[in-house]
């Protein structure tokens, strides 16, 4: 057990220790279906507070050679699927946070160096019998384990577009990070030493002129969520069983967060119901997300329709988004839908997929909005 090679289950056990704990253990059955397939390249994306990391941290547990979970996930949804016993703590896992890599590292430029040096040594020590000469990158390193052991891994990486966001403009950093990334994922050796890859994020992955930098990959995202789509936030469901226990009034908690329409479910964001099923304060949370400084200049860019479709939105009206040309980054944007898309993946926006329409999802939000344009001293 190591800081990243199969970490152990106490940070998932903390989630299920708390005084809120909705089961989403479910989703492993769908990752156990994937495990050395073609579709066993998944990226996640939701805002930010939506358990992107509490879904991680369960991966790691119930995946990890690390430890045995048995006893944490038994009496859980996954431990009344047909594949729970065949894949529980039967794979090296390599679990990776990227933005806590940054400090460590000493800053983002050093981020790749730092992970591959620190991945490999741990790797080494694992495997002592693979043989490897000079300097390897991880890639190499896994390969090379792949190829004398047969082992395959289990790859999961936290905020994996970290240095996407917050990097901005440095053009350096973010090619050296993508780089390393399609070291990792792409190609047929690739294929042979990964039963399974797992990214989760705010953003889909970056795309390279029209297509995905990491094109093997199937992408679950708050305009596409597909069967994901229940995993990750709480549904309506899932809200009202907390609200009857806890004695909160679900029409009231309904109006303040719901509205994220994520294929058939309505979704809720699990951080804000969380905190007024404790509190019982009905106020808005999202501004301390971190994400609420990224607001303020995306509504301000120029570019025709922009403002007057935020104002609309804010008196409870929809606008038709098209998402195709966002390039799945904070930085291009070529016209008003790159925007609203933006937006959406940031969880500013709700988003209708069927009729490609786009709202503020409730009044949480559309508090954030009132905000930021009085901040802005529109007309």
């Amino acid at each position: 057990m190591g800081r990243f090679l199969n970490p152990d289950n106490s940070s998932f056990q903390d989630v299920i220790n708390s005084e809120i704990y909705v089961d989403k253990t479910g989703l492993l059955d769908y990752t156990n279906s994937v495990i050395n397939t073609t579709s066993k390249f998944i990226c996640n994306s939701r805002p930010r507070r939506f358990g992107k990391s509490i879904t991680a941290d369960m991966m790691a547990a119930y995946y990890s050679m690390g430890c045995d979970s048995r006893e944490l996930f038994m009496g859980y949804d996954i431990s009344k699927k047909g594949s729970f016993e065949k894949y529980l703590n039967k794979y090296d896992v390599l679990h990776l946070d990227i933005q806590w890599c940054i400090e460590p590292a000493k800053g983002p430029e050093n981020v790749v160096s730092y992970i591959i040096e620190n991945t490999v040594a741990e790797l080494k020590l694992a495997f002592p019998d693979v043989k490897v000469e000079g300097r390897v990158t991880l890639s190499d390193m896994l390969s090379q384990i792949n190829a004398q052991t047969g082992k395959r891994f289990i790859v999961i990486i936290d905020e994996w577009d970290v240095l996407v966001r917050d990097e901005a403009n440095n053009q350096s950093v973010q090619e050296a990070y993508i780089n390393f990334l399609r070291g990792l994922f792409k190609g047929s050796s690739a294929t042979r030493y990964i039963a399974l890859a797992y990214l989760t994020g705010i953003l889909p992955i970056k795309k390279l002129k029209t297509q995905s930098a990491l094109n093997n990959f199937e992408e679950f995202t708050m305009i596409s969520p597909g069967g994901f789509a229940h995993y990750i936030g709480f549904t309506e469901d899932e809200v009202k069983k907390l609200c009857e226990k806890s004695g909160r009034d679900f029409e009231l908690v309904k109006k303040w967060y719901d509205g994220y329409l994520l294929g058939e479910y309505h979704i809720y964001n699990p951080k804000a119901v969380s905190n007024v099923i404790k509190w019982g304060n009905f106020q808005s949370y999202w501004s301390q997300t971190g994400t609420y400084d990224s607001i303020q200049p995306l509504i301000n860019k120029d570019f025709d329709g922009l403002k007057s479709a935020i104002v609309e939105m804010i008196s409870g009206a929809e606008t038709e988004v098209k998402t195709t040309t966002f390039q799945n980054d904070m930085f291009t944007f070529r016209n008003k839908n790159d925007v609203m898309t933006l937006l959406i993946h940031l969880g500013y926006l709700a988003y209708d997929q069927k009729r490609q329409m786009a709202y503020i999802p409730n009044e949480e939000i559309r508090m954030e909005f009132m905000n930021a344009v009085e901040d802005s001293h529109w007309n």
